[in-house]
């Protein structure tokens, strides 16, 4: 079964380069996961449609209101 993973950061643009290693790890392991990268600002388009996010460390100070906003339920 297909994991959907979504990695987030300031603009999404270096989690992009992040996310497409990840895609290459994935497929060389012979896992089933749809990695991608976005901003922040569009985790709400994305939330319910994930199985696990992951967050650019520059985020830290935002992470708490993230789990709070769109992973607690």
């Amino acid at each position: 079964m297909s994991k959907n993973i979504l990695l987030i950061c300031g603009s999404g643009a270096s989690s992009g380069f992040m996310a497409a290693n990840m895609r290459k790890a994935a497929k060389k392991g012979g896992l089933d996961y749809k990695i991608q990268a976005r901003s922040e600002a569009e985790l709400g388009e994305y939330a319910d449609k994930i199985d696990a996010l992951m967050v650019g460390p520059h985020l830290k100070a935002e992470f708490d209101a993230i789990k709070m906003k769109f992973l607690i339920k």
